[in-house]
């Protein structure tokens, strides 16, 4: 056997060898990896090989999940230069830089270290679909040269930062693949803003096309994500850091985030063990308010209106008829630019965007105000952590756009006004106020003397209106204060039954056993007795009876079925006895879905004629204020 022989056999025995020893988690810097051949993370997570995208005959180095049969790649390193072979190999060259080449193109993909390392090095691919680079002898110390984690793709995965290391000026940026086919970066960008108050940011080309609302503490103004039980987010922003990542809560679940350009989305995936398939867990945008300024300066944007783009109270289109919504707003009455101005809270808005604002974490919002206040570039003020009850402080500068109304996760933002416009809405100024004495007080004892008069006509009204009531309403009963306290064991929380729109309803049993439901109203509600008896009937005739459904139940019952029990108690207490269903004719209702006659007027209603009796002679004095009205639960 010649020498050329034996070199080749050696040869071929060493690639063999090497194959072998790639079945583990590791590549030393005496192996390398061919095309065909993977390395696997310890606990099977990852696996790292060559691939070819979609339909393309291109061949890329990517990390994709081991365990799941649709293959869904999470990083690739050659982005910009694919492999037009089989002829690729990985490997970390002799100044300990990993390094994928080919012998037709050369280098077409090195991690770029800084600088040289002389000490033996690894490449290794950990569970977490991070890729790297550590000493031999370092272990599982987090002590990297590199990491695939600081350079991403298109994924974000569980323990991934997107936004900056502030201490080496290192950006970590999704960037979407240009399509399924072909991985090499997109258009479409998700980051993190370095400013004032930070948020993500998408970016579509050199256009600004989706932000979030600055984080408050604990999540993203105006973020629809709620607590759940798959994974939470974190913001951190400190000296040496400002970056978002998300955790995983059940270690056994799949979930990523992806930048799509061909939709144009942010997507949040979860993988369904049910399905086998990836399912989507939200988007972002989410919907035509989350355009980035669609309504333009002091515009605000609200899903549930039309047209969508409205101005802020206190300004007006800046363009007759609204037009061009990207135009915006401008105020109605100008600013004095001192602290003349004032400031009025708007509730429920994602908060404007950022780009011009300053934060304080020491500051409290009363501090914020003043510091706003003397500064007349300043336009707005919250606090900038809304945990507890609030603390830090966030100002903007210049116009205010990007705001929509978001009822469910939205914040208060204060903004500055002129004196004239917050003495329109009653709002408090900060001014000198030259009063006249003599007017003033002239001015008040008018107005204190034709209170007084009023309410002791209403008094008289509400007494004589009560009388009436009691003689009248023989079927719905009065009852003493002291006996209603005693059946509800004194409205005790464990007697209640609901809330309605006027007070709250409890179960009550009186000394002789009988059940009854017992409304007390609220200290708010200007509802007399009057009022109390017509509501069912008033909320029946105006087409509303959902409004008698307590707002604690909502989403828990079929409504249809509630609107149709409600129907039939009003059948049940119409005036005239002969016009209310038997029992039998009730029970043959309530399990059927049998059209049903519309309801007369109730036997209770207030203000019915009695044809039994002239109470036109009953004076003020013949009735107790002191008194409930209750309802006996009995059967017919």
């Amino acid at each position: 056997m010649d020498a050329l022989s034996l070199l080749l056999i050696c040869c071929k025995l060493l690639l063999i060898f090497s194959e072998f020893s790639l079945a583990s988690d590791i590549l030393t810097s005496s192996q390398s990896l061919t095309d065909g051949n993977t390395i696997i993370s310890k606990g099977g997570s990852f696996e790292l090989g060559f691939f070819s995208p979609g339909s393309s005959q291109n061949r890329y180095v990517g990390i994709w999940y081991k365990n799941i049969p649709v293959k869904t790649v999470v990083w690739v390193a050659n982005r910009l230069k694919p492999i037009k072979d089989s002829s690729g190999l990985l490997m970390i060259n002799r100044t300990g830089n990993p390094v994928l080449t080919s012998p037709s193109m050369g280098i077409v993909w090195s991690a770029s270290l800084s600088k040289e390392v002389s000490s033996p090095l690894v490449l290794q691919l950990l569970d977490s679909g991070n890729l790297i680079l550590r000493g031999e002898q370092d272990g599982d110390s987090e002590n990297y040269f590199w990491q695939s984690f600081d350079y991403p793709s298109d994924t974000l995965l569980p323990g991934m930062k997107v936004g900056w290391d502030l201490k080496t000026g290192l950006e970590r940026r999704l960037t979407s693949w240009k399509s399924s086919n072909d991985p090499s970066p997109g258009d479409l960008i998700l980051k993190i803003e370095r400013q004032g108050y930070p948020v993500l940011v998408m970016w579509k080309g050199s256009t600004k096309f989706y932000r979030t609302g600055p984080w408050n503490g604990v999540t993203f103004s105006a973020s629809s994500l709620k607590p759940n039980s798959i994974f939470n987010v974190n913001f951190v922003f400190n000296e040496d850091e400002l970056y978002y990542t998300f955790n995983l809560i059940d270690k056994a679940v799949f979930s990523r985030t992806v930048v799509n350009q061909t939709l144009s989305l942010r997507q949040r995936f979860v993988w369904s063990k049910a399905t086998q398939s990836w399912e989507l867990y939200s988007n972002l945008p989410r919907d035509q308010c989350d355009t980035y300024n669609l309504c333009g300066a002091y515009g605000i944007c609200s899903i549930s209106k039309s047209p969508i783009c409205q101005c802020l109270k206190g300004f007006k289109p800046k363009s007759e008829g609204y037009v061009e919504r990207s135009q915006g707003c401008v105020r109605t009455k100008p600013l004095n630019y001192s602290r003349r101005d004032g400031f009025v809270k708007f509730n429920d808005l994602k908060l404007p965007d950022s780009t011009s604002s300053w934060v304080s974490k020491s500051m409290n919002l009363n501090e914020c105000r003043e510091k706003c206040s003397d500064n007349s570039s300043c336009m707005a003020y919250t606090n900038s952590d809304i945990r507890g009850e609030g603390s830090g402080c966030a100002m903007w500068f210049g116009d205010l756009i990007d705001i929509r109304y978001f009822q469910d996760g939205g914040q208060d933002l204060y903004i500055r006004m002129s004196a004239s416009e917050l003495e329109a809405k009653g709002e408090p100024t900060t001014k000198i106020v030259v009063i006249v004495i003599s007017s003033a007080a002239l001015l008040a004892v008018v107005l204190i003397a034709g209170y007084l008069i009023r309410k002791r006509r209403r008094n008289i009204a509400e007494k004589t209106e009560n009388s009436q009531i009691q003689n009248i309403d023989l079927e719905l009963p009065l009852f003493e204060l002291a006996t209603i306290v005693s059946a509800t064991n004194n409205f005790s929380i464990n007697k209640k039954l609901g809330q309605g729109g006027f007070g709250h309803v409890y179960k009550g049993t009186l000394v002789d056993g009988q059940e009854i439901a017992v409304k007390r109203l609220s200290k708010i509600s200007e509802q007399g007795l009057k009022e109390l008896k017509n509501e069912a009937w008033k909320l029946w005739n105006e087409g509303m009876p959902s409004q008698l459904i307590d707002s604690c139940f909502q989403d828990s019952f079929n409504l249809a079925e509630v609107i149709r029990c409600i129907h039939i108690g009003l059948l049940c207490v119409q005036q005239h006895p002969e016009d209310r269903p038997s029992m039998p004719s009730v029970i043959l209702m309530l399990g059927s879905e049998t059209l049903l006659p519309q309801p007369k007027q109730p036997g209770y209603l207030a203000d019915r004629k009695s044809t039994r009796r002239d109470y036109s002679s009953i004076t003020p004095e013949s009735c107790s204020t002191n008194t409930i009205t209750v309802s006996g639960l009995e059967g017919r």
